[in-house]
């Protein structure tokens, strides 16, 4: 698939590391590097603009190493980019550990999977039928 990006970062634009890989890195747009405190977040630009096809969407994941090993992560993930969408991307990033953490230009800050998804038609009913699980949730199907 074909997805037309104006690319304003000196970055070159986001591409897979893999050749299964699901997901593109974005990287920091800025100018300098960016101080992020515990529980502090933050909008972190990435000189990007898409535009999608009808029928997807981009969403916008938090990147496993920098979670695992500094405790920052996409806060609300998965961010959705619609397809009519035509903004700058920027990531909401939060520093969830207790140490400051510095986003610097450049970096890898989060990762972007592009998704098909369907719009549904709500047919209102007085019932719905019954299933084994029923209404059951937060943890009744066990461990």
């Amino acid at each position: 698939m074909k997805v037309k990006i104006v690319n304003h970062s000196p970055y070159p634009c986001p591409a897979y590391a893999t050749e299964q890989s699901a997901g593109v890195d974005l990287r920091a747009n800025l100018d300098a590097p960016v101080v992020l405190r515990p529980l502090e977040r933050t909008l972190v630009p990435t000189g990007l603009y898409i535009a999608l096809p009808k029928g997807y969407e981009a969403q916008v994941r938090p990147r496993s190493g920098l979670a695992i090993k500094y405790g920052i992560t996409v806060l609300n993930s998965p961010g959705t980019v619609d397809a009519d969408y035509r903004g700058e991307l920027r990531t909401i990033l939060v520093n969830l550990s207790n140490e400051p953490f510095e986003i610097v230009p450049g970096e890898r800050i989060a990762q972007m999977v592009i998704a098909r998804h369907e719009q549904v038609e709500w047919e209102e009913v007085d019932q719905l039928d019954e299933t084994v699980r029923g209404a059951g949730g937060f943890g009744s199907t066990g461990k």
